[in-house]
């Protein structure tokens, strides 16, 4: 096996995740470089989720019997586990969503719904860029549209770098929200954080991060980010579907008005009005997700026990020999940075004139599981005139040796094709 500096003990790591011995296709050993889409879970949030669901299972908080005070407990500790996590200031701060769109839905509508001096209107203007997911542009272009406020964007570098150039026009006194990922999903490519949050500061702008394809594989401050909302989901960091986490600051979610009305979310309720609980269930309305939150809080335990740092640096190992072996693929181009350097484990590429679909149903053939199409980023292929990509994207257990079964199932793809 390749040794590269900084991996993890990969051997030891894949025994922990059963699917990833999974036989496919006349018996061939799947190679999983889909984690960008959603990662594989180990058993140790499995084994949470099975004990949830056999010894704990009832609804939370207002029960008093023995299983609606364990499964409160352990819904609640999950909240403990992730704002540690996430170094949050407060656990109130960690709101539980199903997935990050949510995360992100939820703001764009707490601000079109809110007071001064937070409220979207057509006086204003939002901030976001090319390379978001369709998560983090069509919330906005629904809020533009229905508020009258306008919606500017930065474009991007031929290098697949944000274009920062003009960011004193696109982030503007009129500018109430700036909402831009902290990695992209489709190029890996890692933002700049601290220019964009100072410039949105400067002239009194909230932040949201969308770090969705941050959380799972480096270390996340909100504190250090500066920003003032981040939005993950739990899939892609080994937690089950269904679980997504929206922090705010406290003063905001006091301030700002809920999405979702109904059970949970209530301090008291009649006929005429109703007065809301405080943050974070505020913006919980209705029955949680309680068994989904009881596993991320086990992938929260696995990811800390491993230590986030040297899943960063795993990572990185793994990105830089990935791209290195890209390079000697005849014909084949990377959309995106093509160094290690400010970039995640996600590389999409494209070879020659084989469209991307025809390249991961060849690979799939060989047990290489890969995404194609746009990845929720289509402007980001209209910028660099492609119709879709071909993406591998890698995680905690990925080895070398799966970046050279890789690039032999590329030499087969371009063998097939002629």
């Amino acid at each position: 096996m390749t040794q590269l500096p900084g991996l993890l003990d990969i051997e030891a790591i894949r025994k922990d995740f059963p699917l990833l011995d999974r036989v496919v296709h006349d018996g061939k050993k799947i190679v999983y470089l889909d984690n960008a889409a959603t990662s594989q879970k180990p058993r140790q949030v499995l084994d949470a989720l099975n004990e949830y669901y056999e010894q704990h299972n009832a609804n939370v908080h207002r029960g008093v019997h023995v299983l609606a005070e364990e499964a409160t407990a352990l819904y609640e500790g999950a909240r403990d586990k992730v704002a540690a996590f996430i170094n949050a200031p407060s656990r109130d701060e960690v709101i539980f969503t199903k997935n990050a769109s949510e995360s992100l839905n939820l703001v764009a509508n707490m601000l079109g719904w809110a007071d001064e001096p937070y409220r979207v209107d057509r006086e204003t203007e939002i901030a976001i860029t090319e390379m978001e997911h369709h998560s983090n542009i069509v919330p906005w272009q629904l809020l533009s549209q229905r508020t009258g406020a306008k919606l500017k964007w930065f474009g991007l570098t031929d290098d697949g770098r944000l274009d920062l150039s003009n960011i004193e026009e696109v982030i503007t006194e009129k500018t109430k929200i700036v909402s831009f990922t902290l990695v992209s999903n489709i190029m890996g490519t890692v933002n700049p954080v601290e220019a964009i949050v100072r410039r949105a500061q400067d002239v009194g702008a909230l932040v949201l991060i969308d770090a969705s394809q941050a959380a799972p594989h480096m270390p996340l401050d909100v504190q250090a980010l500066g920003a003032d909302f981040v939005a993950f989901t739990g899939h892609k960091m080994c937690g089950p579907t269904g679980i997504g986490v929206l922090w705010g600051r406290q003063e905001l979610l006091e301030d700002l008005p809920p999405f979702l009305g109904g059970g949970e979310m209530i301090e008291t309720v009649s006929m005429h009005a109703s007065t809301y609980a405080p943050a974070p269930h505020k913006f919980e309305a209705g029955t949680p997700p309680i068994a989904q939150a009881v596993g991320l809080g086990a992938a929260v335990d696995y990811l800390s026990a491993i230590g986030m740092d040297k899943i960063a640096a795993h990572e990185h190992a793994i990105t830089e020999y990935a791209i290195k072996r890209l390079a000697e693929v005849p014909d084949l181009r990377i959309i995106g940075p093509t160094t290690a350097e400010d970039r995640g484990a996600a590389i999409s590429f494209v070879l020659g004139d084989i469209h991307p679909h025809d390249v991961g149903q060849v690979l799939d053939e060989q047990g290489i599981a890969v995404r194609v199409g746009h990845h929720c980023a289509r402007p980001v292929c209209l910028r660099y005139g492609i119709p879709a990509t071909t993406r591998a994207s890698f995680y905690l257990y990925s080895s070398p040796a799966e970046v050279d079964a890789l690039i032999d199932g590329l030499e087969h793809v371009r063998n097939f094709f002629g």
